[in-house]
């Protein structure tokens, strides 16, 4: 019964609004953007160049220490800051539909660079958020419920955009997604309180300082990244090269979007929320150890798809599975990073955090299409399943580490003596 409570919680219900809300803009300054570009006969120059309004969300880390050391003067820490970015993402947003690309080029950029700014400014504070309002033993659901929500922000900016731009053309399409912004802003102000007791930095100077010299004043520190740098690593390369490998396979490309969009999404859903609802039950230590052998199992199952040739059956099992267990892992592995951020540097240290989670992502998947055509599809999905080891190597050097409620007294008790021994 009190798992049932967590789970339908008023708190629960903002972390989809949340992630709805962050998950809007981000193809509404993207993919939808160039598509409006393109319909307004946008040289093809401009548009590459206009994809540097994304680059705020590589930078946050730098602004971060700002917007957790300063409060405005109404709402709380959080929630005020998060009402005044939803509030310019609405009518960036807004102005991005009525504003000419071809006669104003340079405030249509601005535009959309601003509301870039505006959106991953959101994200810093939405996570930061999300860490202080919920107990870690919530942390698990409710990072679902914002990835969720994420993903349906993102089908509205993506596909109803798209569709609606057929009917009623961009200008009302972009004042559609900015009302949207605008009701996730009033709904702010229905959001949980915040703890009143979550100190805030009392100088610029700590704020950017404090949370690397608090971080890295724990012990097991070091491990605590290593663990956060390898514990996807495998799944990640591996799911670099999955459409290269279905092609080579046999498969069309419309069996691949069918199967992918069927089972995969889906799979990807009941992941989500099956591994949240885990978590709530497991707790976030042991939620990672199970997760994390179904990511390896699930990359093994590639190298059988290899064995099994153009084997439809075979594809949609490894594509569920795949999805289903990547969902289950994404889970605990946000709901971990928040866990072990200090709730007085939360935004500054979970997006540092996170750009280390990107990593393995970016650099480390880059050289996987060599990898692949020198080792064989077959040993290279092996290898992306035991590189997946160190991860859970650090996770067991961990143990000591972990909050109480993750592990029992009986196992940090065991854990103790062998260190002793």
């Amino acid at each position: 019964m009190e798992l049932i409570k967590k789970i339908f919680s008023h708190k629960m219900l903002f972390m989809l609004i949340h992630g709805i809300s962050a998950g809007t803009p981000l193809l509404l300054i993207g993919g939808t953007l160039q598509a409006l570009l393109k319909d307004n006969n946008v040289d093809l120059g401009t548009i590459g160049l206009l994809a540097l309004a994304r680059t705020p969300y590589s930078l946050k880390p730098f602004w971060s220490p700002l917007l957790d050391r300063y409060k405005l003067g109404f709402l709380q820490r959080r929630k005020g800051w998060i009402f005044v970015f939803q509030v310019c993402l609405a009518l960036t947003i807004s102005s991005l539909g009525m504003i000419d690309p071809i006669k104003l080029p340079w405030l249509f950029g601005a535009a959309a660079l601003a509301a870039g700014f505006f959106a991953s400014s959101q994200d810093i504070v939405i996570d930061a958020y999300r860490r202080e309002i919920l107990s870690d033993d919530e942390l698990g659901f409710g990072s679902t419920l914002y990835v969720q929500g994420y993903r349906i922000g993102m089908l509205f900016a993506g596909a109803m955009a798209l569709f609606l731009s057929e009917t009623i053309g961009w200008m009302y399409v972009y004042m559609i997604m900015g009302g949207i912004m605008l009701i996730c802003g009033l709904t702010t102000f229905f959001a949980p309180i915040e703890n009143a007791d979550i100190p805030a930095p009392k100088s610029l100077k700590e704020s950017v300082i404090g949370p690397f010299k608090e971080f890295f004043s724990r012990e097991g520190c070091f491990l605590m990244l290593a663990f956060i740098l390898c514990y996807k690593i495998g799944d990640q390369m591996a799911s670099n090269m999955t459409m290269p490998f279905y092609l080579e396979l046999g498969f069309s490309k419309a069996q691949i979007g069918a199967i992918a969009k069927v089972w995969g999404m889906g799979a990807t859903f009941v992941g989500a929320f099956l591994g949240g609802g885990l978590i709530l039950k497991l707790g976030i230590h042991r939620s990672l150890w199970f997760f994390g052998f179904l990511q390896m199992i699930s990359t093994f199952g590639f190298s059988l798809l290899f064995l099994l040739g153009k084997n439809t059956w075979g594809l949609s099992a490894v594509i569920a599975f795949e999805n289903l267990s990547a969902g289950m892992g994404t889970a605990a592995y946000m709901a971990y990073m928040a866990s072990i951020t200090n709730k007085k540097f939360t935004a500054t240290q979970y997006g540092l955090l996170t750009s280390l989670m990107s990593f393995p992502m970016t650099i480390l998947a880059a050289p996987t299409g060599y990898m692949a055509k020198s080792m064989g599809w077959f040993s290279f999905f092996t290898f992306c399943t035991l590189i997946a080891v160190p991860g859970l190597f650090f996770l067991y050097r961990m143990t000591k580490w972990v909050r109480p409620e993750d592990v029992s007294k009986e196992e940090l008790a065991e854990y103790a003596n062998e260190v002793e021994d």
